[in-house]
């Protein structure tokens, strides 16, 4: 039977027959290391300093819990802060309403308005500080994220963390503005209320004694600040008890480079019984001192930078004016407000972090009756520094250092 179609072909070779040659083995293992690249030398092992310095920069320094704490906190502080500028804008403009009809429009805004929201937003920006840790931090107990935080294995000390942080970033602004901001801006606020609203500058000095410098001693019987003239003037000049020089003269006139014009004077010196006298029309005279220095009105010690504010207490002290418990306090207290940021973040964060029946608004309300309480104690501490009962220091720090003592009770507590 023929199958069509099929080509079958046939071999009379024998293929099991046929010796096949095997490769060497070991030859071919030769070739294959000489054809291979060489392998890496292996590398030095790192030391534990690297290992861990590797490990610190491969970790964020500020983790996402860190960014979303802080977010909250300023978002929460700067939102309030506005909040309570526009309250202040409507209850400012209803008091001075009728000065403000009467100023143009454009100095209103620019030198009051302008320089008055940074001032008073900086006045109580720690309390607010207080508040916007109260509120928000309230809120995230009451969402349990807080419980959360804990159970993944943060602590208390590590969730105080974030907020120090933006107690810093907060605390670092209100000094730069209180320092070296805010007294410039309070030159322009005070002198558009003391020609729109109220003038509560003081132009006017009678019978003015005080020391120019050690053992000299200077007297006006009046002097007009609008007119930088005094009258009657004498300077008199000792050697311990004995008096050395004496120099008068009917009118003075104070220019702004700091010059004294003295007008019809007449200088005596005395040497034992000797005594020689001199007199003139004019001479002009550099003295170290300026109406400032004796015209005092109620608020020039917010016009003062802090070096500006150190320098003029320490000038005044040596000339032995009394009259310095404003200035003094309002130099403590640029630097006592500032560390009341970070004390009461510490108190809000303590008092807010644990889920309450009373919801937030049971610690909304101790922070507020805190927040008053502090306002009340500076308060009273101002006063017994201005009556003389402790010194300045003293007074603005008191209230900071009570409520140190209840930050460390409330950290620890809360921390259990």
């Amino acid at each position: 039977m023929v199958n069509e179609g099929v080509n079958n072909t046939r071999s009379d070779i024998d293929f099991t027959k046929i010796d096949i040659p095997q490769a060497d083995s070991h030859n071919m293992q030769e070739e294959a290391t000489a054809l291979a690249p060489e392998a890496p030398s292996a590398l030095p092992e790192k030391s534990p300093a690297v290992k861990d310095e590797e490990k610190k920069l491969s970790k964020p320094w500020i983790k996402h819990f860190d960014a979303y704490i802080m977010k909250k906190f300023l978002g929460t502080f700067f939102f309030a802060i506005i909040l309570l500028l526009a309250v202040v804008i409507i209850f400012d403009i209803n008091e001075k309403l009728d000065a403000m009809l009467t100023a143009p429009l454009k100095e209103t805004v620019f030198k009051y308005f302008w320089n008055f929201l940074p001032y008073f937003a900086n006045q109580f920006a720690p309390l607010f500080v207080f508040i916007s840790v109260i509120f928000f931090t309230s809120k995230l107990a009451d969402h349990s994220e807080i419980i959360a935080m804990m159970s993944s294995g943060i602590s208390f000390k590590r969730l105080m963390v974030p907020y120090l942080l933006s107690a810093t970033i907060i605390a670092a602004g209100t000094l730069l503005l209180a320092l070296y901001v805010i007294p410039p801006a309070n030159i322009k606020r005070i002198e558009y209320t003391n020609q729109w609203v109220k003038n509560k500058r003081v132009d006017f000095g009678d019978n003015i004694q005080l020391q120019i410098k050690p053992g000299v001693m200077a007297y006006m019987s009046r002097y007009d600040n609008t007119t930088k003239r005094g009258f009657r003037f004498t300077m008199e000049q000792f050697d311990g008890n004995k008096l050395v020089s004496r120099l008068t003269a009917k009118d003075v006139k104070y220019d702004t480079l700091g010059r004294w014009e003295l007008n019809d004077y007449g200088i005596r010196k005395f040497n034992g019984l000797k005594e020689t006298y001199t007199k003139g029309m004019q001479m002009d005279t550099m003295l170290d001192v300026e109406p400032r220095d004796f015209l005092i009105s109620k608020n020039d010690q917010e016009m003062l930078t802090s070096p500006e504010l150190r320098h003029y207490i320490n000038k005044q002290k040596k000339r032995g004016v009394a009259n310095l418990q404003q200035f003094e306090l309002e130099y403590e207290k640029r630097f006592a407000m500032t560390a009341a940021a970070f004390i009461l973040t510490v108190i809000g964060l303590s008092l807010s972090s644990r889920k309450v029946r009373g919801g937030m608004g049971l610690n909304i309300g101790i922070g507020l009756m805190l927040s008053f309480s502090y306002i009340l104690f500076m308060t009273v501490t101002q006063t017994f520094a201005i009556s003389g009962y402790t010194s300045p220091r003293l007074a603005m720090w008191i209230p900071n250092i009570i409520y140190t003592i209840i930050a460390i009770i409330l950290y620890r507590h809360a921390a259990k």
